[in-house]
């Protein structure tokens, strides 16, 4: 735990604001008192709103709209860091709430430090999430991200204890909200009374508490070392095979998918893709070998519905080579390389 320098109370703040409906609300609740706020959003790998600009867009358009600047903070390798080896745990798969609550409360707190704010402001609704939103949860990242007394959650201010701003008449305790649990009609309430539009996530996402992302993300932590942000990412595309601890083969489910992998691939993936058929593209990452060739064109041609013979062309940054599928793999061959719950 560490006890953080900050100033005597003022009314600037800093907010957590993804853009989804419990921070915007949380944030102008405070605006409504006149507080100075300055956004801050975190961009992670695993964010999965159902907005197709994600949720920094629509962070800046909210604040836009309330007038206020924004901060985006991209976290990558440091957050991947953390969420390999979480001190608090995982909950139900690979969400580690805890400690990514404590990771972007110290980003916060840095940040406060920076502009001389002297509180955090959070949407937060203490029941509402299992792991990360109970009371003892909460007053863990409070301790542990050296903000006790300095994180405002305006949305249950009044089911938890008084903060400092709260305590020095900078912020009305009155005019906070008092809400439990995980319904949230009390937001969406508010959010008409605002005349708020169009907020995107009402409950958020997170790809880490998918079981299927999850394991695909323990066989990239077992077989890789040295994690990169680009393998990182392939976890969200596409069907994804161990063909052997060094090698794993992504295959597109679609034509889209085709062109993503194609794409994120570029020069640094060997690519296949189907020749005298009509099938999905695949990349191979890790070390591509001679028994490797034999088996991915015949992965191919078992996911096109082919039979017989059919020629793939593999692609890598020394030049293309045809490769022959003798015939498509068999349904045991292939189970036995899914990475899947």
């Amino acid at each position: 735990m560490h006890t953080r320098t900050i100033p005597a109370m003022n009314n600037k703040a800093v907010a957590l604001l993804s853009g989804g409906l419990d921070s915007t609300v949380a944030v102008k609740l405070i605006l409504e008192q006149g507080i100075t706020v300055t956004a801050i959003n975190f961009k992670t790998p695993f964010c999965c709103c159902n907005r197709k600009n994600g949720c920094g867009n629509e962070a800046l358009r909210m604040s836009q709209e309330f007038g206020i600047p924004v901060k985006l903070i991209y976290v990558d390798l440091e957050y991947i860091e953390m969420v390999l080896n979480p001190k608090f745990g995982y909950g139900k798969n690979m969400n580690p709430c805890l400690d990514c609550r404590i990771f972007m409360h110290k980003k916060a707190a840095e940040f406060m430090e920076e502009i001389g704010a002297t509180f955090l402001i959070t949407g937060e609704v203490l029941g509402q999430r299992p792991m990360s939103q109970r009371r003892d949860a909460m007053n863990l990242i409070d301790r542990e991200s050296g903000l006790k007394g300095r994180i405002l959650r305006p949305l249950s201010a009044g089911v938890l204890d008084p903060t400092f701003p709260e305590e020095a008449g900078i912020v009305d305790r009155d005019r906070l909200l008092s809400i439990t649990g995980r319904g949230r009609k009390e937001q969406m309430a508010l959010a008409d009374h605002f005349s708020i539009k169009d907020y995107p996530c009402p409950a958020g996402g997170c790809l880490l508490t998918d079981a299927n992302y999850a394991v695909r993300l323990r066989d990239l932590f077992q077989h890789h070392e040295v994690l990169r942000m680009e393998e990182v990412r392939l976890l969200r595309t596409g069907r994804h095979l161990r063909i052997h601890p060094g090698l794993k083969v992504i295959v597109g489910r679609n034509q889209k998918e085709n062109e993503t992998l194609t794409a994120l691939a570029a020069d640094r993936f060997p690519v296949f893709l189907p020749d005298d058929f009509k099938g999905p593209s695949c990349i191979a990452v890790g070390t591509l070998d001679a028994e490797a060739k034999k088996i991915i064109p015949r992965i191919l041609t078992r996911y096109a519905h082919c039979s017989g013979k059919q020629r793939v062309i593999v692609r890598t940054p020394e030049g293309e080579e045809l490769l022959t599928a003798s015939a498509p793999l068999a349904e045991h061959d292939l189970n036995s390389f899914r990475i899947f719950k």
